[in-house]
């Protein structure tokens, strides 16, 4: 799932930091809904960890992610409000309707509604809502980009470890 970081690098040498920080979440979210490329429904609840964490999970938290930092932090609507998991590990529990287009959809839906309401605001710019109380938009963009690296990485584990236990083909 791991793309070539130089892969980005034409383009964000030598772009101004907010392209080069965009560029960069939009190639973590792009490789996080890439996750469940070629999967089964199955395979993509796969619990393999003791906590509920599973690749159609990740994705839905992505999501979840998403909204609190680039809805609840900048408009100050409640988790109520915007209709997403009161906690972080809520946001992970999968419903029965959840499917890996549904979730896949809701994700690319959330990141383009996060561009939307950033795209006016500068890095130096405060955002209000956040339960940490007033943030620069720079830091709530890092803190964004760190955790969409971190849930990649364990995105990657266990891809491998599903896909390293399907039957080989006969």
């Amino acid at each position: 799932m791991s793309s070539d970081p130089l892969a980005m690098a034409p383009t964000t040498f030598h772009a101004p930091l907010r392209a080069q920080l965009e560029a960069f979440l939009d190639d973590h979210r792009s490789q996080l809904n890439g996750c469940l490329d070629g999967l089964s429904e199955e395979e993509a609840r796969r619990s393999l960890v003791p906590s509920r964490t599973t690749l159609l999970g990740l994705v839905k938290h992505a999501a979840f992610v998403e909204k609190v930092w680039f809805d609840e932090a900048v408009t100050g609507r409640s988790r109520s409000e915007i209709g997403i998991a009161s906690t972080p590990d809520e946001s992970f529990v999968l419903q029965p309707a959840d499917t890996i287009d549904s979730v896949r959809r809701a994700h690319a839906e959330a990141c383009q509604a996060s561009r939307e309401a950033v795209a006016h605001l500068g890095l130096d710019d405060v955002v209000t809502g956040n339960r940490r109380g007033p943030l620069p938009l720079r830091w709530v963009l890092l803190h964004v980009l760190r955790e969409l690296a971190q849930h990649g990485g364990h995105a990657d584990i266990l891809r491998e470890q599903i896909l390293a236990g399907r039957p080989e083909p006969a």
